[in-house]
């Protein structure tokens, strides 16, 4: 029984944190960090760059993030 509370919450968790870091935290903020740079004039090279990688690998950290949490929940589920 608590094994599978315990998997639901795991993938639950798992989701949420996936599309808090991939969304919010990479994607968003890497847009918001070019913005600010370019309001700020002070935009560099190194910005840009920081930002562009951080804008480009969202998807697949949110992905890979929500992949492991299913994965460790979904032991769970099955374990007897």
């Amino acid at each position: 029984m608590i094994k599978n509370i315990l998997g639901i919450a795991l993938i639950v968790v798992g989701i949420l944190l996936g599309l808090y870091v991939g969304l919010w935290v990479m994607f968003i903020g890497g847009i918001m960090g070019l913005a600010s740079g370019f309001d700020l004039h002070t935009l560099t090279a190194t910005l840009i760059g920081i930002n562009v990688i951080k804008i480009f690998l969202a998807g697949f950290v949110g992905w890979m993030i929500a992949y492991v949490g299913i994965t460790i929940g979904a032991l769970l589920l099955n374990a007897k």
